[in-house]
């Protein structure tokens, strides 16, 4: 597993920073809901009119000024945005960058196989992505301790789960696009995770926008429908999990075969 360390090593700032930016905005979101609890709650149905803005973000179906509802839209929208992007990052350059940086040559000079190298590159972008979450729920979790809330457990493990899923799947499409570049990766992987989260926006705006929530990852992370439900889609995490398979299949099959410049 030495790539898969040398990996994690290299990350290993990256990592931290992407986590701290993450997990501080996370700490001041939950902080700040007492205070503004009280107003929410005759903010609610005033954000539940709002039209498009409030379909956008589910905001017509929750009841804003509850701590779960508050959780799902505000610390939803940052862990799911944040979380999409480094995925996207992580993903998009861990095979990309060795091309990129000259050092492919160095690489495959190890007794190694195509196919390992992958997947110890692949399991380097697991772990860091389990890491960003684990530091995210338990951030989560003592912020509602210290000011008293105590969140249905079911409903918020299914968030983060959903979160979860979600930046796997990110990271497993840019994965595999990652095998087919040697430079130019980074403006991809920022740009399909914006369209990623703009195509869920325009799902939920539109009825006859709906079968976006199939091509987006973000579709089965929407908070509301996940309180409302009590479980995740499985129509649309079934086809984030196809999308998974052949982002990694992808990666696999075309670095086992590809010409590597060095």
């Amino acid at each position: 597993m030495t790539i898969l360390k040398q990996e994690l090593r290299q990350g290993r700032n990256a990592l931290i920073l992407w986590t701290a930016v993450i997990v501080f905005m996370l700490l001041i979101c939950i902080l700040i809901y007492p205070e503004m609890g009280s107003q929410m709650n005759e903010l609610s149905g005033a954000f539940a009119n709002m039209g498009g803005f409030s379909a956008a973000f589910g905001m017509d179906k929750i009841n804003f000024g509850e701590f779960m509802g508050f959780f799902s839209v505000e610390c939803g929208n940052i862990l799911g945005l944040g979380g999409a992007f480094f995925a996207a990052l992580l993903g998009i350059s861990a095979l990309a960058k060795e091309e990129k940086e000259h050092t492919a040559e160095f690489l495959l000079t190890h007794p190694l196989s195509r196919k390992n190298i992958v997947l110890q590159k692949g399991l380097s972008v697991l772990v860091q992505i389990l890491i960003l979450n684990a530091a995210a729920v338990s951030a989560c979790a003592f912020c509602a301790f210290l000011i008293g809330e105590k969140p249905d457990i079911g409903s918020l493990t299914l968030l983060f789960l959903a979160y979860l899923t979600m930046q796997i799947e990110t990271a497993a499409v840019c994965f595999g696009i990652s095998a087919w570049i040697s430079s130019g990766g980074l403006g991809i992987g920022l740009g399909g995770a914006a369209l990623f989260y703009f195509l869920n926006l325009i799902s939920n705006l539109a009825e006859g926008a709906k079968f976006l929530k199939f091509l987006t990852p973000f579709g089965y992370t929407d908070g509301a429908e996940i309180l409302i439900s009590g479980h995740l889609e499985a129509k649309y995490v079934t086809v984030g999990i196809l999308f998974t398979a052949a982002g990694i299949a992808a990666a696999f099959w075309k670095y086992c075969r590809k010409d590597i410049s060095v």
